[in-house]
């Protein structure tokens, strides 16, 4: 019998005898790069969109923990207690459950994907095998798909070995070698042997229901395996830095390579704070950090995949202003509704379906299209290298940044009441600037050379000097502003500033001292359109972290990633934002944000493989 095992931190255990909210961050994530679905520690499905990431969610009750709310559960007479782990290296779900009488079943839950018939075979397809382990446990089946957000009640019909749930929009089909009349009855019954349950498109099996679990099963785990075999990973925190990458992986689209921000919509940034927004977009900023942070891992694949998603955005704006998001299928329109029969997480609504952020001018954009794209000039281990044409499609959006580099905008925090010619933004012109001229050295161009890199210097120049608040000692949010930004951290990360330069060291200490509480950083003081920030922003204080670590004051940067380490829900996993003070994540969950800065830190601080071997 496998025994649990966990490669992230302790199993976490429910010992609550009452059926605790469906509203909870404690959750696993299963995925195959097409669609994902969101587990609680009781094995409980509270999340799953389909066909696609920012689809409709057939389970909803994460946002919706009323009787009404879509779930598909294994519900254990008599539960006691449960565990619940990842079969390691892998996306592979385990979750136990145990009753009273020390009887016990494991639910293994996975989304299938293995390379066949040369392309990665990524259904639309659940698979959830329930194995007894002690006893005769009593099981009850709660399988409740719902159509448009919870709306619509799907109709209904049975086959011998299958059941098919019939919507407007779309069908879904179970094939199980469990009794049908036991799940549509939910009348519990004694696990006597194994059960295998596949859901999935409205088609029929072209072999036996536990045959082919098994062998999708098989096929997942070696995937994942193999995948991250080849991770360049550091020599700490291991289990740490594959989980995150597992995580990142999961969150792209492969279809058409793009990276969403988080799986989830609508999980507040605190509580009662109405910070309820729709994540699942892709945002170029957040697409850019996951990007280098598994090229970091030496995890090329995901950058191939996104640049051909950037390349359509690029060639599309012709040189235009391009949008901070799009939808994962290049979407321009995402309007923002909200949604008044969810109650949403925890009761905490608004339910936000589209974000308006795709309205915005948020300046940053540009660099972080540049940023994107430079390692693939680079990279001579690419399948693919980027060449003379689409570095002419790049030196269009530099020229883009350059023209709105001191320009207000709406900033990477994405205010929706409020313009400035925001540091951050200016930084990101200037990188796109900087990264365009080392591109062009790389392709033999000097006179491009020269040019990019005297806009590059024009725009650092004025960022270094009129960021700078003599008052409070400190690079400030904005071309003469005074309030403090975590973003302007970023100034040695893209490299415009040395992190030994005095005036950085000093914004170190004026954010430390205004920004943080214990090891937690906000990202702004200011208040903005929903007032103060209650919460700390996770990316926030990897920035910090990292910023630590390169001024040398290492062994602080250690302790503070730990306690980020030590946020992590029971599987590893982070959300947008941790409360100071309760250290209960909220926000969108998995946060892409969140799980880079995991790997990045790790980078960062991690001892060399040279110390023990």
């Amino acid at each position: 019998m496998t025994q649990p095992r966990i490669d992230t931190h302790s199993i976490g255990t429910d010992h609550d005898s009452v059926v605790p909210s469906t509203s909870t961050l404690d959750l696993g994530v299963i995925g195959n790069c097409a669609f994902s679905a969101l587990i609680d520690k009781r094995g409980r499905m509270v999340w799953c969109c389909l066909p696609r990431f920012d689809g409709d969610p057939v389970f909803n009750a994460l946002l919706d923990p009323s009787e009404s709310g879509s779930i598909w559960s294994f519900e254990l007479d008599n539960f006691s207690h449960s565990e619940q782990w990842y079969e390691p290296n892998t996306a592979v779900l385990h979750t136990r459950l145990h009753d009273t009488l020390g009887q016990s079943i494991e639910i293994t839950d996975f989304a299938p994907r293995f390379p066949s018939r040369g392309r990665f075979f990524r259904p639309l397809t659940i698979v959830r095998r329930v194995l007894p382990l002690a006893g005769s446990p009593r099981m009850r089946i709660v399988l409740q798909p719902r159509f448009d957000w919870g709306r619509e009640m799907p109709v209904v019909t049975r086959g011998s070995n299958h059941v098919r749930y019939v919507g407007s929009a779309q069908t879904l089909r179970l094939n199980s070698d469990a009794p049908i009349s036991y799940l549509l009855d939910e009348m519990p019954f004694v696990v006597s042997r194994p059960f295998d349950f596949i859901l999935g498109p409205d088609e029929t099996l072209s072999g036996g229901i536990s045959d082919t679990a098994r062998e999708f099963e098989q096929e997942t785990l070696s995937y994942w395996r193999n995948w991250t075999r080849r991770l360049a990973t550091p020599l700490e925190w291991q289990p740490a830095v594959i989980r995150a990458a597992i995580t990142l992986k999961l969150s792209v689209y492969e279809d058409t390579g793009a990276i969403i921000a988080a799986m989830t919509t609508s999980v507040p940034e605190a509580p009662g704070s109405s910070r309820n927004w729709d994540y699942r977009y892709c945002w170029l900023r957040d697409a850019f950090f996951v990007v280098r942070a598994l090229n970091s891992l030496s995890e090329l694949g995901t950058m191939e995949d996104y640049l051909r998603w950037l390349t359509n955005v690029v060639v599309r704006s012709a040189g235009g202003h391009v949008q901070p998001l799009y939808g994962i299928g290049l979407e321009e329109a995402l309007p923002e509704q909200i949604l008044d029969h969810l109650p949403g997480y925890l009761n905490y609504g608004p339910v936000r379906v589209g974000n308006q952020a795709y309205e915005h001018f948020q300046h940053d954009v540009y660099g972080n299209i540049v940023l994107g794209a430079a390692q693939a000039f680079h990279d001579n281990r690419l399948l693919h290298r980027a060449g003379i044409e689409h570095f002419q499609h790049l030196e269009a959006v530099g020229e883009r940044a350059f023209s709105v580099y001191d320009q207000p905008d709406a900033g990477m925090w994405e205010l929706r009441t409020r313009s400035r010619i925001h540091t951050s933004s200016a930084l990101m012109s200037w990188a796109a600037c900087d990264r365009l001229a080392k591109i062009a050295v790389r392709l033999a161009l000097p006179e491009r050379a020269t040019y990019w890199s005297e806009r590059a210097t024009l725009i650092g120049e004025r960022i270094l000097t009129e960021a700078w608040n003599e008052e409070r000692q400190t690079y400030a949010e904005s071309f003469g502003g005074r309030d403090l930004d975590a973003s302007v951290l970023l100034m040695v990360e893209v490299g415009l500033i040395a992190p030994t330069d005095p005036r950085f060291i000093a914004t170190v200490d004026a954010l430390e001292k205004h920004l943080c509480d214990g090891p937690y950083m906000r990202r702004y003081e200011a208040p903005d359109d929903f007032g103060r920030p209650e919460t700390a922003f996770n990316i926030c204080t990897f920035w910090r972290i990292d910023a630590l670590a390169r001024i040398g004051r290492k062994e602080q940067a250690r302790e503070i990633f730990q306690a980020m380490l030590d946020a992590r829900n029971h599987l590893g996993l982070l959300s947008e934002d941790t409360h100071p003070v309760t250290g209960k994540m909220w926000g969108n969950f998995p946060q892409t944000y969140s799980m880079v800065g995991i790997i990045n830190c790790a980078m960062r601080l991690s001892a060399s493989w040279e110390s023990v071997i």
